[in-house]
């Protein structure tokens, strides 16, 4: 197949929606597909066009057999509304050229966030007569409203009726966690456009590896200590404030450490708490090189999964798989109702603590601190539930069957339609379950 992946995030972009479609662009290619992605130029975390693509206006590459096409998108380090509002409709304009000037696809999957590039997906799959897939990893503008990010009242009716475009226009909607299948049944979404693929995890690359003669240990002086390691995004809806203060409360037992990996902008906020806090116990790091990241979660004796009271119910951080496949305990410091802890608790690999509650946070990182059997037995769990439920090939198949099923229906109807002119009907293929 053809397979046209609408993506405003891509590799190198290090976190987020970007690895994984990437390993998902590359996997198709392994499984024989030409994979085409349209994404734009590589800017996240720090919301600034890498160095090395600054001052162009599109892009083409070639790595790993996919045909990779960016285009230039307005960012700004510290947006405005008017500068979000840029950022979206700059990538809607400037990624259709490229997307429309390639090869006709067979199937285009699209994700979302961003929201409004499912007009240009949309219009593509028109024009090319080929089926949409939309991929939510999030539900906008839902999850902006709820924490406060989009407040301005006409934006939020057009981006709610964006949201229901998308929904409308889509031939299927691919979902990342059960949450997210019974928001969209609640606003009238067809069960049967709707299918669940969780995110994944490469479980051959992330595996549970020992602590002894780990280098990330070795080089951060952390070969005696017991580390609690936050890797991710630090922004307003993970409330890493919280592990700080937890942190500054267990700064007396000097073999707990706590390490957070994250954008340069993040870290500079978080050092000026350590120091208010006297949390010295606390190792601030910026993103490591991808081949790093198996040695970097293996240092860990405990992984954090952190948000804040108000984060909506159906986020489900892709942190959580990756800790999983690395074999450690989970501590998640997130709402008991929502996504993220049923995950957890699925897992038996972790432990729930109420968020932006720092005493029950230091509560739980002291008892397992204190209960090595625990902690390996959390470990031992996390990995066995990562490679039954999140593995990359599982998501891999799902998603090429999905495609598969997809271009059979495609060619069904134009085998109906040519048996109706009286030409040869053509038998559709099946795809095999």
């Amino acid at each position: 197949m053809r397979i046209l992946i609408y993506s405003y995030n891509y590799h190198p972009e290090p976190i987020g929606i970007a690895p994984l479609m990437t390993e998902l662009a590359e996997g198709l290619v392994k499984r024989g597909h030409q994979v085409r992605v349209v994404t734009a130029m590589p800017n996240y975390p720090e919301r600034q066009i890498y160095q090395e693509y600054r001052g162009k206006f599109y892009v083409t590459e070639h790595k790993n057999g996919v045909h990779i096409q960016r285009s230039f998108v307005w960012i700004r380090p510290q947006p405005n509304l008017l500068d979000r509002i840029l950022l979206d409709a700059s990538f809607v304009v400037t990624s259709f050229v490229p997307a429309f000037m390639g090869d006709r696809p067979d199937v285009i999957i699209l994700t979302s966030p961003s929201l409004p590039v499912c007009v240009p997906a949309t219009l593509l799959g028109w024009l090319r007569r080929c089926p949409v897939v939309l991929n939510l990893q999030d539900i906008l503008p839902e999850a902006a409203i709820h924490v406060g990010l989009l407040k301005n009242k006409l934006l939020i009716k057009i981006f709610t009726s964006l949201e229901k475009f998308a929904y409308a226009s889509a031939t299927k909607i691919s979902v990342i966690a059960d949450g997210f299948v019974e928001n969209l049944l609640s606003k009238g979404v067809e069960a049967s456009k709707i299918v669940q693929i969780p995110n994944w995890v490469d479980v051959d690359f992330i595996q549970p590896l020992p602590k002894e003669d780990n280098h990330f240990r070795a080089t951060h002086n952390l070969d005696s200590k017991f580390v609690v390691l936050y890797s991710g995004n630090i922004a307003l809806t993970q409330g890493l404030e919280t592990v700080v203060k937890a942190a500054a409360k267990l700064r007396e037992i000097t073999d707990i450490t706590f390490v957070i990996v994250g954008e340069a902008k993040g870290l500079q906020r978080l050092q000026q708490q350590c120091l208010d806090l006297g949390a010295d116990n606390v190792l601030l790091l910026p993103f490591q090189p991808r081949e790093e990241l198996p040695q970097m979660l293996a240092a860990a004796d405990v992984g954090l999964v952190v948000q804040k009271k108000n984060v909506i119910s159906f986020n489900m951080p892709s942190k959580i798989q990756v800790i999983l496949a690395s074999g450690r305990a989970i501590v998640g410091s997130v709402p008991d109702n929502g996504t993220a802890a049923r995950a957890i608790q699925k897992s038996k690999g972790g432990i729930i603590v109420p968020p932006e509650d720092e005493q029950a946070l230091a509560a739980a990182i002291l008892d397992l601190y204190q209960n090595p059997e625990q902690v390996k037995t959390l470990g031992e769990n996390s990995r066995k539930y990562a490679i039954e439920q999140y593995a990359f090939e599982q998501a891999l198949n799902q998603y090429e069957a999905l495609c598969d099923l997809l271009t059979a229906d495609g060619k069904a109807v134009m085998a109906e339609v040519r048996s109706q002119e009286g030409r040869t009907a053509v038998r559709p293929y099946r795809s095999q379950e």
